[in-house]
């Protein structure tokens, strides 16, 4: 098992390898972040098109979490006040416009700082993150 929880980015994605850098200076989570295509997700019970589709935090035991929820776990993982932002964004009224933000952002990431054209399916108008 597992000591310390995963952090799942896409590495393609110039716009999230930035984010998650910037996360792991100022945030300074308590994990291991790796990008999905580096990362043997068969053993992180996560399947390559959940990956592909938003960021992902495993926890030791194996839980999964999502999107925003991966964000939140990122905060409450690094202490202090970031602790305090991670929890308002579980609690259900927020966590639903989280989810909204963070399904805004991935769909559009391929047009944020950072983005590339890596950032975009093949053949979609949508985006993954």
């Amino acid at each position: 098992m597992r000591m310390r929880p995963v952090l799942i980015f896409d590495g393609d994605c110039g716009f999230c390898t930035t984010s998650v850098d910037l996360a792991r200076r100022l945030v300074r989570p308590r994990c291991e972040a790796v990008a999905w295509q580096h990362a043997d997700l068969v053993s992180l019970g996560v399947t390559e098109e959940r990956a592909c589709y938003e960021a992902l935090w495993v926890t030791p035991t194996g839980r999964v979490y999502g999107g925003a929820q991966a964000v939140a776990k990122v905060l409450l993982s690094a202490g202090g006040l970031w602790t305090m932002w991670g929890a308002v964004l579980t609690l259900p009224p927020v966590r639903r416009v989280a989810h909204g933000v963070y399904r805004l952002v991935a769909e559009n990431r391929g047009r944020l700082p950072g983005g590339t054209a890596a950032c975009a399916v093949p053949g979609t108008t949508t985006r993954r993150a």
